[in-house]
C-alpha cells in the first residue's frame, strides 16, 4: 500500500480528528450559543492613554493573544458581570 504524504495543515486536521469527542445535542447547542454570543459585529473606536495601551499589549503578549482580542474579552467580562 502506498503511503500518502500529508501537508502540515492536513496532519494538524488529522490529529485533531483523532482527539474528537462526540457531544450530545444539548451540549452541542450550548457550544453553538456560546460561539454566537462571542460573535463580534460592532466596531468601537476609542482614544486611550498610550501608557495604558502599552501595558495592555504587554499583558496580552504574556497571555499569548492579540491585544484586540484581550480588550474584547475584558469588555465582554465587564458587560456580563452582575
Amino acid at each position: 500500500m502506498r503511503k500518502i504524504k500529508l501537508t502540515k495543515e492536513e496532519r494538524a486536521i488529522e490529529e485533531s480528528l483523532e482527539n474528537f469527542v462526540p457531544v450530545d445535542k444539548q451540549e452541542y447547542e450550548q457550544i453553538v450559543n456560546a460561539i454566537a454570543a462571542r460573535k463580534k459585529d460592532a466596531v468601537l473606536n476609542i482614544r486611550v492613554n498610550s501608557h495604558d495601551l502599552a501595558n495592555i499589549k504587554h499583558k496580552a503578549e504574556q497571555l499569548g493573544i492579540r491585544y484586540q482580542t484581550f480588550i474584547s474579552e475584558l469588555i465582554h467580562r465587564i458587560a456580563q458581570a452582575n
